[in-house]
């Protein structure tokens, strides 16, 4: 399925198809549909009955068994991995933290079998900036030489974090982001309230998971940062932590979008990810300490890379929020 935003993008890649090359690393922001493009492509060159522009026809056979998730020609790399539940047959969804060598060998393995359907074979790898060192490593060296007729798909929300050696194996294809408008419209279709203000806040990117009770929440935590106090930071600290499905990860992002548009503000008078905010924050502009903002910015950014571990959220909390109060501790009353 390709988004509405992606039929130019698409439009560019059919007419790349003759000089097909043995990678693609598509990328672009987080949100913008990569993976569905990739995927898209996939069943394309898994179609036994491609129609006009190359997409693929959703009847044959080999449309239904991609669609099905059983298509013999079709492997996936992903940090992503189904779980079972004990005593149940619903799946959960678990997070690893990397793609490890032994999924990569597996995949080397399929690479070097003889197509099922006397067609082409498709790996996608995503997103690819989860290969561990060893994986990197391994992948890179079926790269160098790939078997006839087998196509790596890579999707990547960070390129830069690939090994410059596995970028240089790939025709890399940026991913258009959506207009606005566009973005826009398609969200009001899905029926996602607040659709303007949901979409600046995952800047500009429309794909994202709608939570109405997060959103709300996240609209609490955001007005409380626009009257820094130092109960009032306790209060947020102590909200958050009442919700005990909430991850640090989350506060931490929309405290560092926050102070992203509190610099851009004072900086460049823009915003980005909260314009209905814009009286709070050109206040808040007038008063800040530019170093001491620039300190909360190098905090969270250190603290990131634990938001996700089994961390006291409301202590970790507490003390970001102590940083902010920070930068407006010089401000003179009134």
């Amino acid at each position: 399925m390709l988004y509405p935003w992606q039929g130019g993008d698409w439009r560019r890649l059919s007419a790349e198809r003759e000089r097909m090359p043995g990678a693609w690393l598509f990328t672009g922001c987080a949100g913008i549909g990569k993976q569905a493009f990739a995927e898209h492509l996939a069943q394309s060159l898994l179609c036994e009955s491609p129609g006009p522009d190359h997409q693929p026809c959703g009847q044959c056979q080999g449309c239904r068994w991609f669609l099905g998730g059983t298509h013999p020609d079709f492997r996936r790399l992903s940090p992503f991995a189904d779980e079972d539940e004990d005593g149940k047959e619903a799946k959960t969804t678990r997070k690893l933290p990397q793609i490890k060598i032994e999924a990569v060998r597996e995949v080397i393995d399929f690479a070097h079998l003889t197509a099922h359907r006397a067609g082409h074979r498709v790996i996608l790898v995503e997103p690819a900036e989860n290969l561990n060192l060893a994986a990197a490593n391994a992948l890179l060296k079926i790269l160098e030489e790939p078997p006839e007729a087998v196509l790596f798909l890579l999707v990547s929300h960070a390129p830069q974090r690939l090994l410059p050696t596995i970028r240089s194996r790939c025709r890399q294809f940026a991913l258009t982001r959506p207009a606005e408008s566009v973005a826009l419209a398609w969200l009001k279709e899905q029926g996602i309230a607040h659709a303007e203000a949901e979409l600046a806040h995952n800047g500009g990117a429309p794909l994202f998971d709608h939570d109405p009770e997060l959103a709300a929440l996240r609209g609490q935590f955001i007005r409380g940062l626009g009257q820094p106090s130092f109960a009032g930071m306790l209060q947020l600290a102590e909200l958050l932590d009442k919700n005990k499905q909430l991850s640090l990860s989350q506060p931490l992002s929309w405290l560092q979008k926050w102070l992203h548009d509190l610099a851009a503000l004072r900086l460049a008078g823009r915003l980005r990810y909260y314009p209905d905010q814009e009286k709070a924050l050109a206040a808040l502009a007038a008063r800040c300490d530019a170093a001491q903002l620039m300190a909360c910015q190098q905090g969270l950014t250190a603290l990131a890379p634990f938001a996700q571990h089994t961390l006291n959220i409301r202590l970790q909390l507490e003390a970001a929020l102590m940083d902010y109060l920070k930068i407006f501790a010089g401000a003179k009353a009134g």
